[in-house]
């Protein structure tokens, strides 16, 4: 594990505010995820498991999950949440698993961090033929002012194109299908500080830097929030899945007195709806439209009724 880029060894020492402040993932979004159709019972890997927001609803749906993550301190607060899951301390590059033990693999939030030209190839020998792999990104939906005054704070997001490329390219892989859902959370004046220490780019900053953003993220809130109420911070959250190519059969070898149409080597393994996070804020909708994201302009004046001013 000590070959993670630094930004990827930084989640442990904010584990604990990691997991009160990073939101988790709406149930549908889980079950799309592990496939759709099938509600329960599939044997799910689940890759930078972290603190287990993901793993929680996955168990949820009756899958059978096993956790990895490449940090012991953030796989102490999945095992205090979800005594009963396996876990194991790894990375997507060397997985802890046999040949084609695996309907889906899954990971969260966490495929950008992956050697990819390492971990696709174990991520295909993991899978059961037929399986698949299913990524998902939360990233905050910046058509709303105070958000993208939020971003402007801290820094815009990767785009999703950027990180799903490994993927794309990838010839282990079947083109992927999308999927977006729109999810809230609601943060109050303690946990939008929790969300925002958990972030690698903040967490690595040196001390003075870092309290002068946390100093501008609390003085946002201030402006737009309603105090112990909290406000709803929205995300799009978008989801990959797409199915493992058949692996290629080993090329026969011809021996003598051996059948021609036999191998050498005969051992093959077989083995959207809105959520709130918290808190119980009620969706406002536009009323003439009644859409639920009325499109707003770069100018903040246009503001949302869910600024909350």
């Amino acid at each position: 594990m000590s070959d993670l880029p630094p930004h990827a060894r930084s989640f442990g020492q904010v584990a604990s505010a990691y997991d009160r402040g990073r939101p988790t993932y709406p149930r549908d979004v889980a079950a799309w995820l592990g496939g759709g159709e099938q509600r329960g019972g599939l044997t799910v890997l689940e890759l930078g498991a972290g603190t287990g927001r993901l793993t929680e609803q996955l168990v949820g749906l009756g899958h059978v999950v096993h956790a990895t993550d490449p940090d012991e301190q953030m796989l102490a607060v999945l095992r205090e949440r979800l005594p009963g899951v396996r876990t194991s301390l790894a990375g997507a590059e060397e997985l802890p698993a046999a040949d084609r033990g695996y309907d889906v693999v899954v990971a969260a939030q966490s495929f950008h961090w992956f050697d990819h030209d390492r971990a696709l190839p174990e991520i295909a020998r993991v899978l059961k033929p037929g399986g698949h792999l299913s990524l998902v990104w939360h990233q905050r939906d910046v058509r709303i002012p105070w958000v993208r005054k939020l971003g402007r704070i801290l820094g815009p997001e990767h785009p999703l194109e950027e990180l799903t490329r490994p993927l794309a390219d990838s010839d282990l892989f079947d083109d992927a299908e999308e999927h977006t859902a729109k999810h809230w959370q609601v943060l109050d004046r303690e946990s939008i500080l929790d969300y925002v220490c958990s972030l690698s780019s903040v967490s690595t900053l040196e001390a003075p830097e870092r309290e002068r953003l946390l100093a501008d993220v609390l003085a946002l809130y201030d402006d737009y929030g309603r105090g112990m109420d909290g406000m709803q911070l929205p995300y799009l959250t978008s989801c990959f899945r797409a199915r493992v190519r058949p692996l290629a059969a080993p090329a026969p070898v011809h021996e003598p007195g051996r059948h021609p149409g036999r191998t050498l080597d005969d051992t093959q393994q077989s083995d959207p709806p809105w959520t709130v996070t918290t808190g119980s804020i009620p969706r406002v909708e536009d009323e003439v439209t009644k859409a639920p994201w009325p499109s707003v302009g770069d100018d903040d004046t246009s503001m949302l009724l869910i600024d909350f001013r």
